[in-house]
């Protein structure tokens, strides 16, 4: 019976030490759990940071390179004004070249043709006389006026009549040679000979022109008519075959003008110099390009 007894207590003193075992080991199970979810929360959050601090630095990156892309507009429109203001003054040097040449004294007219190369835009004097029979026609033109040449400059349309050039053969007395001489311009209603007799003197006579060579046809220009007589630009082989005259070819200046006859002085020199406009257009550009760079990029308005 005590036997009985005795193992009886021992059993319920097992259960007891078995139930404050249990009770102990999960407590340290809880704080294990615990412990684990800390620790992940604090990797997210690491995470989190690293990623946004990423994002930020691509984003800082892609900046930096939109803001020196953009610097490249007003770099660029200022680069071309300053090509532009270079341009304008070679122009205008070569203007007054060829407005120095145009009217200096003239020299006798060579005949060899690598110094007549050199001579172009030269005045130069002949003395002969006109074959009148052969003339020929360079049109549409409208008369020369260097000065409203520059106000029309870059327009569409001229209201000015246009009428023609009339080239004729002139034989050269103390050269041996006939060359052509642009005598200058004529309305439409005095294109036809008959209409301007009183022009058409035989005699022989001193003659300045200027030196012109041979002229490529531009785009859009008709074809020379040989067949038709209609000339629409300088091909001195083509007018030299079709009169027999030399490949030399002189526009008469104004002070050569025989009364009723072809107006003289055709010779264009106002080249076209349109660079100012340019010029105002690629610094205007380049001015406001930069205040907007400067607007977004260092004084960040608007952000």
């Amino acid at each position: 019976m005590n036997g009985f007894k005795f193992m009886l207590t021992l059993g319920s003193y097992s259960r007891r030490i078995i139930r404050i075992n249990a009770q102990t080991v999960i407590p340290k199970r809880n704080l294990f759990n615990k412990s684990r979810q800390s620790l992940f929360k604090c990797e997210n959050v690491k995470l989190v940071r690293q990623s946004n601090s990423t994002a930020a630095q691509a984003e800082k990156g892609e900046d930096s390179l939109l803001k020196w892309l953009l610097l490249l507009i007003p770099v660029t429109t200022f680069g071309l004004g300053t090509w532009q203001v270079k341009r304008r003054q070679w122009k205008l040097k070569l203007i007054q070249e060829l407005q120095n040449l145009t009217t200096a004294d003239p020299v006798p007219l060579p005949t060899d043709p690598l110094e007549l190369k050199d001579l172009e835009y030269r005045r130069v004097k002949v003395r002969g006389r006109f074959d009148h029979s052969q003339e020929l026609y360079i049109l549409p033109r409208s008369p020369v006026d260097p000065e409203r040449e520059a106000r029309e400059a870059g327009r569409l349309s001229s209201s000015v009549e246009s009428g023609a050039n009339v080239i004729t053969p002139f034989y050269c007395t103390d050269l041996g040679i006939t060359i052509l001489v642009n005598r200058g311009y004529v309305p439409k209603n005095k294109i036809r000979p008959e209409t301007r007799m009183k022009g058409q003197v035989t005699q022989n006579m001193d003659l300045v022109g200027i030196v012109r060579l041979t002229e490529q046809r531009k785009p859009f220009v008709p074809q020379n008519n040989v067949e038709a007589n209609r000339w629409h630009y300088r091909d001195l082989e083509a007018m030299a075959k079709a009169t027999g005259a030399e490949e030399i070819f002189v526009d008469a200046v104004i002070e050569s003008t025989i009364p009723g006859g072809p107006i003289g002085g055709q010779t264009r020199v106002t080249l076209r110099n349109e660079h100012m406009q340019y010029i105002v257009t690629w610094y205007g550009l380049c001015t406001a390009t930069s205040y907007m760079w400067y607007a977004k990029f260092i004084k960040r308005i608007g952000v």
